[in-house]
């Protein structure tokens, strides 16, 4: 790593961020764990899905249906 940065954090920003901080651990080791729990950005899955075909297409809309509403579209 090496080196240091300030960075500057609004009154209430660093109240926040105390409140995460667990015992023994610096504000650094708490904005990683912060940082580290968060999901990925959508876009890093982008081309994921593969085309479908039109009856994975209908089973799927019907079990949308399904927990939607109660029953399946027809």
């Amino acid at each position: 790593m090496g080196g240091f940065k300030t960075i500057s954090l609004s009154d209430t920003t660093y109240r926040r961020l105390r409140a995460e901080k667990r015992q023994g651990e610096s504000f650094t080791e708490v904005i990683e764990r912060l940082l580290a729990s968060r999901q990925p950005p959508l876009s890093k899955h982008v081309g994921a899905w593969q085309p479908m075909s039109e009856e994975e297409y209908r089973e799927i809309q019907a079990r949308l249906d399904l927990i939607r509403h109660g029953n399946p579209k027809r």
